[in-house]
Order: C-alpha cells, then sequence, then structure tokens
C-alpha cells in the first residue's frame, strides 16, 4: 500500500527545494490516492502518498519526533503483519503508543532498538528513517521483497522512492542502460537481488537494511533462511503447514477496507480463499468474500495445451468458487484490450515489462478495484511448494545451470559481436548461477537429492520469485489496489524450506500443501495439474510481435538495431515465424512469447529516453 520518497543531501539546503520533494511525492499518486505528505529539513527531505485500507481516514506521513538530539522521522509503505505483538513489545518497554499505526510503531520501535527492530516485524513493508540524531538515513524492505524500495546515490546526496519514477522525477538522475545488464532485460529472471537495468539505480535487496551518512553507503542482511533437521512426519507437517496459513490469512485479513482474492481454480488461490473465507465466516456468520478471475476471448476456441498451462482457468474458478460460496467475478479480456493497457503497465514499472502478462492482470486489477481496497492471491506457493514441472524433471535437475532458463535459445546470444565481447552472457550466466550456489544455507550430512532440491528451491526464490512479485505489486499499486501474499510469510518459509523433498512431494506436485487443505478444497482442484498464470493464445499479438521484433533489428531508425547481429536474429525469426523452434522456453513461453522482452526493452527505451549509448 501507499509510496514513499525521499532526498537527502549532506552538503545543500533541501528546505528550499520542497518544489522538488513535492513532484518526487506526486509521482506515487496512483499508489496512494488518499493522502499526501512532505516532511524538510536542511539535509533530508521524506514524503509520502497514502491509500487507505484499514476503513478510517489516512494518517499523516512522514512522522516526526523531536528529541533533544534531533528529529527522528520516518515514512513507510506495506504493513506489520503482528503489530499487536509489536505495541505491546513497545508498551513493556516503556513506550507511549497512542493511535498505533504502523507509522507510529516503526517510530517507537526504532528509537527503543535502532534497526534491530527487523528481528521483531512480520509482513512485507519498506521503510524509510532519517535519524537527525546522526544524520543517518535507514532504508529497509522485508524479508521476500513484496514491497519495493529503489535508491540511486550520487556526490554528497541520495535519492530513494518507492518506484523508479519519484527518483526520475529528481534532476540528479539521468535515465540510462547500463549495458552490462543487457542480460537481465532480455531474461528478467536473471536479475540478482537489487540489481536494475538502469545505471546507478538500485533495489534495496530484500531482508537487508541500508545505511547512509557522511561516511557512505553501507549494507546489511537481517534475514536469512537456515538449514536444520526436519523433526516432524508427514500428517503433523501437513497440520502444521495448515496452522500457518490460518494465522497468517487471518492476519491479513485484518481490515474494514473491501477485500477480495484472486481465484483460478488451482490450489494455491483456492485454498487462500477457502481459508479466508472460513476466518470471515468466524468474525461474521453472513460476511462474504469477492473472488475474481481472467479468462481471454479466445478461450472458447480449440485450446493449445501445454505442459505449464493444461487447461483454463475460468471453469474450474467458478466451480471453486460455488464450492466456496463466494461472489465471484469472471472478467472477459480480449487482444485488443491487453494491446490497449501495455503502455500503462510499463508506466506502472518504469522498467521494461512482460507484455501481455502485465496487461492481464492489469485489466483483472483494474475490475477488482472497482469492488475492492485490498486483495489475497495464492502467488508463490510453486516456489515455496516445489509446483512447476521442472522440479520432477531429473534430466533438467541434473544440469550445472538454471533450471528453469529451459533449453531454448535465448534473446543475449542474439546480440553484435560487440555487446557480446563486453557482455559475455555465457559467463555472466554461470558467475550468477554460482554466485547464487554459493549462498544456499547447507545441512551438514544431508544426501544429494535433498541437497540438490535444496538448491533448486534456493534458485526459484531468487529471480523467477521476484519477477512475481514485481509484476503483482505494480500492477496492483499503479491502480491503488494492495495486494497481500500470503505464501510469502516468512515463518511459512523458514518452515516449508526444511521439509525434505520427498515429504513436499508426497501424493504428487505440491502434495504436502494438498494435504494440508484437502478438507476445505473441491475435488476438482485437488485433483487439477498445475496451470501457470494464463496468457492469450492469439495470433494476431504473436504476430504483432514479430513483426515489432523485426523493425527493432532492422531499420536504421531503431535505437536498439546496432545492439544486435542483424543476420542471426533474422534467422530466430524467421524460425518462430514457421513454428520451428522445438525448445522449452522460460515460463512456459510461446516461440513468439520470446520476443517480448526485446519489444517492451524497445519501447521502455523510447518513451522513458533511456540513453543506450
Amino acid at each position: 500500500m501507499s509510496g514513499l520518497v525521499g532526498w537527502i543531501d549532506l552538503q545543500r539546503d533541501l528546505s528550499r527545494h520542497g518544489d522538488v520533494v513535492h513532484a518526487m511525492t506526486e509521482r506515487m499518486r496512483n499508489r496512494g490516492p488518499d493522502g499526501k505528505g512532505t516532511w524538510l529539513s536542511p539535509h533530508a527531505a521524506l514524503g509520502h502518498r497514502e491509500l487507505a485500507t484499514s476503513g478510517v481516514p489516512a494518517h499523516e506521513q512522514p512522522l516526526c519526533v523531536e528529541t533533544n538530539a534531533g528529529p527522528v522521522t520516518a515514512t513507510h509503505i506495506g504493513r506489520f503483519d503482528n503489530a499487536d505483538e509489536l505495541r505491546r513489545d513497545i508498551e513493556s518497554a516503556g513506550g507511549i503508543v497512542r493511535n498505533g499505526t504502523d507509522t507510529e510503531l516503526l517510530l517507537h520501535a526504532f528509537l527503543l532498538w535502532g534497526t534491530d527492530l527487523l528481528d521483531r516485524v512480520h509482513g512485507g513493508f519498506a521503510f524509510a528513517i532519517w535519524d537527525g540524531r546522526t544524520r543517518q538515513l535507514f532504508l529497509a524492505r522485508d524479508r521476500l521483497g513484496v514491497k519495493p524500495l529503489y535508491y540511486f546515490a550520487y556526490p554528497g546526496g541520495l535519492l530513494f522512492g518507492s518506484e523508479p519514477k519519484a527518483i526520475m522525477a529528481n534532476p540528479h538522475f539521468e535515465a540510462r542502460l547500463d549495458l552490462h545488464a543487457l542480460p537481465i532485460v532480455l531474461q528478467p529472471r536473471l536479475a540478482m537481488p537489487g540489481e536494475t537495468p538502469l545505471a546507478g539505480l538500485h533495489e534495496v535487496p530484500p531482508a537487508h537494511v541500508l545505511t547512509y551518512s557522511q561516511a557512505g553507503l553501507s549494507h546489511r542482511r537481517y534475514w536469512e533462511l537456515t538449514s536444520h533437521p526436519h523433526p516432524h512426519s508427514f500428517e503433523k507437517t501437513a497440520r502444521h503447514v495448515r496452522e500457518l496459513l490460518e494465522e497468517i490469512i487471518g492476519r491479513q485479513l485484518s481490515t474494514a477496507a473491501p477485500m477480495g482474492a484472486m481465484l483460478s481454480g488451482g490450489i494455491d488461490s483456492t485454498s487462500v480463499a477457502a481459508l479466508a473465507m472460513q476466518a470471515l465466516g468466524h468474525r461474521a456468520p453472513d460476511s462474504d468474500l469477492a473472488t475474481y478471475c481472467v479468462r481471454f476471448e479466445n478461450d472458447a476456441e480449440p485450446f493449445v495445451a501445454t505442459e505449464l498451462r493444461p487447461d483454463v482457468d475460468a471453469p474450474y474458478a467458478s466451480a471453486a468458487a460455488e464450492f466456496l460460496g463466494t461472489r465471484h467475478t469472471t472478467l472477459s479480456a480480449t487482444t485488443h484490450d491487453l494491446l490497449e493497457v501495455i503502455p500503462e503497465t510499463r508506466r506502472a514499472r518504469d522498467l521494461p515489462g512482460w507484455g501481455q502478462f502485465d496487461a492481464s492482470m492489469y485489466l483483472l486489477f483494474q475490475r477488482m478495484r472497482r469492488d475492492c481496497t485490498v486483495a489475497l492471491t495464492g502467488e508463490a506457493a510453486d516456489e515455496v511448494f516445489g509446483g512447476y514441472p521442472y522440479f520432477f524433471k531429473p534430466e533438467v535437475l541434473q544440469r550445472n545451470r538454471f533450471p528453469w532458463l529451459g533449453d531454448g535459445p535465448k534473446l543475449v546470444d542474439f546480440l553484435s559481436p560487440e555487446l557480446t565481447a563486453l557482455v559475455k552472457p555465457e559467463e555472466d550466466e554461470r558467475e550468477r548461477y554460482a554466485q547464487l550456489l554459493a549462498r544456499v544455507p547447507r545441512l551438514p550430512g544431508e544426501d544429494a537429492e535433498n541437497a540438490r532440491m535444496r538448491e533448486v528451491f534456493f534458485l526459484g526464490l531468487a529471480g523467477p520469485l521476484s519477477v512475481i512479485l514485481d509484476r503483482k505489486e505494480r500492477m496492483s499499486m499503479a491502480l491503488g489496489l494492495d495486494v497481500r501474499v500470503p505464501f510469502c510469510d516468512h515463518r511459512l518459509l523458514e518452515y516449508v524450506w526444511n521439509v525434505p523433498w520427498q515429504l513436499k512431494c508426497t501424493g504428487g506436485v505440491k502434495g504436502l500443501l494438498k494435504a494440508a487443505m484437502a478438507d476445505v478444497l473441491p475435488q476438482a482442484t485437488l485433483q487439477r495439474k498445475k496451470s501457470a498464470y494464463p496468457h492469450v493464445q492469439h495470433s494476431e499479438y504473436d504476430r504483432m510481435l514479430i513483426r515489432q521484433a523485426s523493425w527493432i533489428v532492422n531499420d536504421s531508425q531503431s535505437r536498439l538495431a546496432w545492439m544486435f547481429d542483424t543476420e542471426r536474429f533474422n534467422e530466430l525469426i524467421r524460425r518462430i515465424s514457421a513454428n520451428e523452434l522445438n525448445s522449452e522456453l522460460p515460463g512456459g513461453s510461446n516461440q513468439a512469447g520470446l520476443l517480448i522482452q526485446l519489444v517492451e526493452m524497445h519501447n521502455w527505451v523510447d518513451e522513458y529516453q533511456v540513453s543506450v549509448r
């Protein structure tokens, strides 16, 4: 929920630059349509846009406490799921809490414990605290990176914001593509935590606190997974998973704002909706839940089943909604609808997007926002419980590379010789893979199969999960909708992380989750094969991608043409047009979908006037 911005400059008087801080704050208007505020001081300025999700008027942010040694000021987005416990801890330590907002709790907790407060808070959040007593800025982000926070450092100062657009509103920032980052532009799942394609622009990595002062920048990781033997039987493990999910979803429902949930009819979203209905029923027997699904105009035509998308969501979603008793809406989207909103999805990101995959989610959230301010989603369950096909393919898992990458061509393979020599795509990929493997929390004495599966889960919790969370967060907050992700609660992840693979997959794909939820789900959901977030199967969209990609690499007016080996790329386009790629592509994409990142990169560079040389 909401958006924050800030500007620290230790060499100039920022109280004279309120117009710039106001402009940065206004760029966050979509994230916070219900209120705004700025705070200025000689060397620090903070701004905030508020989305009210508590059913009461928005509280003032940024929030400042004056101390004898100087002001301490905070601004915050997201929520603390354990706010009640945090309040009790603060009051037990002598603090006096008045209105109990998360920002007030954050300030009190900081005054008591400094950045060690991060060990005490749960939820999806990001915050900025300026400590005028020590002239230090602290930026922090939740453990899994549910909520975003970007920053840009320049000599003597630092800019930060919930989205790049806030930083772009400051004249100190110039949008320039880092050519070394081309691999993550053309395949975003490869991005390392904190990495962006814009020179000098970074994200605070998940589970990190950043400190900025006269001495410069420093980072500290405040949380990470640890590995230890799992003590429970399958039955006890399933019961504990259920207990955790009930508690997590119950806490994330604690709002007076209108609530909804995404519902595809798969195990993940149906589990969330089922437990939400259960929790709502305990609070008020006559309460209901609004659920939503997206379908495409041509779904009625012969559907081409794929391994990752074996069927259409809408019938399963409707059946699940009837079983659960939710108030269900199916949004029907045309190809024209998708194409029409793709520019809006790009502006929601300020970075290269995902074309139709962004657009269909944007349209779904747009429909949900008519009824809801807050919604729940089942995303991240595949990464936590092991739901993708590659988890069950020994021949893929044995490869010493990213298992989700597939075996097909990659756009980065078609860079010009000049850029290939600079970027070194194969070496870059190997280095990224090695860096992540070096961070895997090992369990001494673990057998080879479980040790490899631990690696595979860790790899999926890096780039692939961040791609999913980024899309969800940007598309929803562009519309002022706060979407919460119960499967990203760190306590659930800490527990399931140490469950041996043989228990996770008992009973098949996500067998552990199915066992935990079996008594509240319809049989059709329990028996349904894994089906990823849908994409439109339409020749018009595919032809558009092919036409645009061909223009980008061949036309002298294209700002990206120089980047690619034209002859080799044209051969790739010919093979895609002739349907000759018999390969497994990342995310289960169809052949033309391989070109989305190139097309969106071009459109982003053009619209944002990003310097590419």
